[in-house]
């Protein structure tokens, strides 16, 4: 049932590792990824983490809204969808971080 929990954070890492592949950056596609197997630690700082991260995602989204808009309102190009989008995918980052609130998830952490 956690992992159903869970689910949330694991969607955002994925996005944000095929964001990072898109854009060609392997290394940090590999680790969204491989962070993900930190999850299966029962430790107290592993929630902690995730947040941090799931908040510098947000913001590294949020980055990308800026440089996409800015870049299509300099070709005078529609802007209004990509930024709808992109910041929906930021909120959804940023709130997946909310996820570890959760009384049952914060008990499994504890060692």
């Amino acid at each position: 049932m956690n992992g159903l929990k869970l689910l949330p954070v694991v969607l955002s890492f994925l996005l944000l590792g095929a964001h990072f592949y898109r854009a060609g950056l392997i290394p940090l596609a590999i680790l969204c990824v491989a962070v993900l197997f930190l999850l299966f630690l029962k430790k107290r700082w592993v929630p902690r983490l995730f947040q941090v991260l799931l908040v510098v995602g947000a913001f590294e989204w949020l980055r990308t809204l800026y440089f996409f808009a800015a870049m299509r309102i300099a070709w005078d190009q529609p802007w209004g969808r990509l930024a709808l989008i992109l910041g929906a995918v930021a909120l959804f980052t940023a709130l997946s971080a909310l996820v570890f609130s959760n009384r049952k998830l914060r008990r499994h952490y504890q060692p």
